[in-house]
């Protein structure tokens, strides 16, 4: 199976949900068992789930920290991670590990205490579609891109010193 049919089969997959679950870190993932739906989740021969889509909302998160780690332990390509619902949680800042999920094309962050962020989501979340249920547009990325040229300062090259 190619990676692309994979990527297409784990779409289809149910969400590795664990809403409502009174998860305070996100270690407490490891040790707490998902929510079932009406479809059973399928798990590689290694235990790990194939889905593509994370739910953490309603519980009351107030950090990412180790956030990768413990997604890598629970999928088998968390690299592919395509939707990802973390509303509801007690977030005051977006962390920049969602940055790291290139094919992130849904994301959830409403009901946390994050203030005037869009942007900087948009900015950094290129494949972004949809975001805390609104669809993202082309004027949304016109402002994102000037958002980001005014706040966001380029690397200046380092200039390697050479010894004298």
């Amino acid at each position: 199976m190619s990676k692309r049919d994979h990527m297409d089969t784990a779409v289809q997959e149910p969400p590795l949900d664990y809403s409502f679950r009174s998860i305070h870190v996100i270690q407490d993932m490891v040790n707490e068992e998902p929510r079932t739906g009406l479809r059973p989740l399928k798990h590689s021969k290694s235990g790990k789930s194939v889905t593509q889509s994370l739910w953490l909302n309603n519980n009351v998160l107030n950090d990412l920290k180790d956030f990768n780690q413990v997604v890598s332990k629970l999928l088998v390509h968390p690299e592919n991670l395509a939707w990802i619902d973390l509303s509801f949680n007690d977030l005051t800042s977006i962390d920049p590990v969602l940055t790291t999920f290139f094919n992130l094309s849904v994301l959830y962050l409403h009901g946390n205490s994050i203030q005037h962020l869009g942007e900087y989501v948009l900015c950094t979340l290129p494949r972004i579609t949809t975001f805390d249920f609104s669809g993202v547009t082309k004027a949304d990325r016109t402002t994102a891109e000037v958002w980001k040229r005014m706040n966001i300062k380029p690397r200046k090259p380092r200039l390697k010193r050479t010894g004298l």
